[in-house]
This record gives structure tokens, C-alpha cells and sequence, in this order.
């Protein structure tokens, strides 16, 4: 079996370990069954900022109503989560690691010997898929790195171990 924790390291302020076997119930999943063939919706920045400003000025005017707890608790898919295929935005993570100044280069480690490096702007967009089918990733995973426009589904980096900045 392969090691399940992944390290970012580098050029980071703060060295990361990514656990890819608990993001199963992190709500940031990505559905890998329909993200490649549904259409993207580009968000629209100055939209959000103007919609939440609005939301905030009605709450402050006629004050923020919450809805009974019980109610409105999020039920999990078990049946999605047995049987579907996930997969995690690479960015946030580099977020959280706070690349250095002059960091451009991002490079995948594999337990292989193979090395993958990417400029620092397009690994940005990619994707971990961490499950199939329901299951963790255990032969040849724990992650397979998928490009963002699903170009490499087929044919994924696998055997990840290690992921560096430079």
C-alpha cells in the first residue's frame, strides 16, 4: 500500500501534509463525473461583491433571520460517496502553504523516480483526483494529478508522493 499523506514543500512558508483520504467529506469536492463535460460558469467578481453587499445591508436593515438548525443540517450522499468519483482543487492548498517570493515552479515527486514541473500558474488550476468509484486511490495514488481542462483523464500523473515548489 502507498503512503496516503502528502507533503507540500519548498518554497513555502509553511510546509503542508495533504491527508487526501478525508476529503471525501470536505464540501470544496469536485464531482470528476460531470466537471469535464459540464459547462464552467465563469464567477463574476464585481457580481458577487455587489449581490453580498446587498445581502449584508438587508440583514443590518431588517436583521439576519437563521433557520431552525435541525432542519436545514446537511445530510450527506452516502450512496454519492460509495459510488462517485472526487477529485480537489489544487489551488487553495497552495494558498494555505504561502508560496515564497520568485516561487514559479511547481513539481510533482513520484514514488516512480519520475519527476512532473509545471509553471506555477498552470498547476494552479489542477486537479487532485483522490477517488473512483467510491474508493480511495490505493495501487497507484493517493492522488492522480488531472490537467483542468481534462485533457489528460485518460493518461494522469499518478504515484504522487511529494509535491515541491521551487
Amino acid at each position: 500500500m502507498t503512503e496516503t499523506i502528502i507533503p507540500i514543500k519548498g518554497a513555502v512558508k509553511f510546509e503542508l501534509t495533504l491527508d487526501p483520504t478525508v476529503w471525501i467529506f470536505d464540501d470544496r469536492k469536485l464531482d470528476l463525473n460531470t466537471y469535464f463535460v459540464s459547462e464552467k460558469v465563469e464567477e463574476n467578481n464585481e457580481k458577487y461583491l455587489r449581490d453580498m453587499g446587498a445581502h449584508w445591508s438587508r440583514e443590518i436593515m431588517e436583521g439576519a433571520v437563521f433557520p431552525p438548525t435541525l432542519k436545514t443540517e446537511r445530510k450527506f450522499d452516502r450512496k454519492g460517496m460509495m459510488t462517485g468519483t472526487f477529485g480537489m482543487e489544487i489551488k487553495p492548498f497552495l494558498k494555505n502553504a504561502e508560496l515564497a517570493d520568485g516561487a514559479n515552479e511547481v513539481v510533482f515527486e513520484c514514488t516512480t523516480g519520475e519527476e512532473f514541473a509545471f509553471p506555477l500558474e498552470q498547476a494552479e488550476s489542477f486537479i487532485f483526483k483522490f477517488s473512483q468509484d467510491g474508493k480511495p486511490l490505493l495501487e497507484d495514488g493517493p492522488v492522480h494529478v488531472l490537467f483542468a481542462d481534462g485533457s489528460n483523464v485518460e493518461n494522469p500523473i499518478k504515484n504522487v508522493r511529494a509535491i515541491r515548489i521551487q
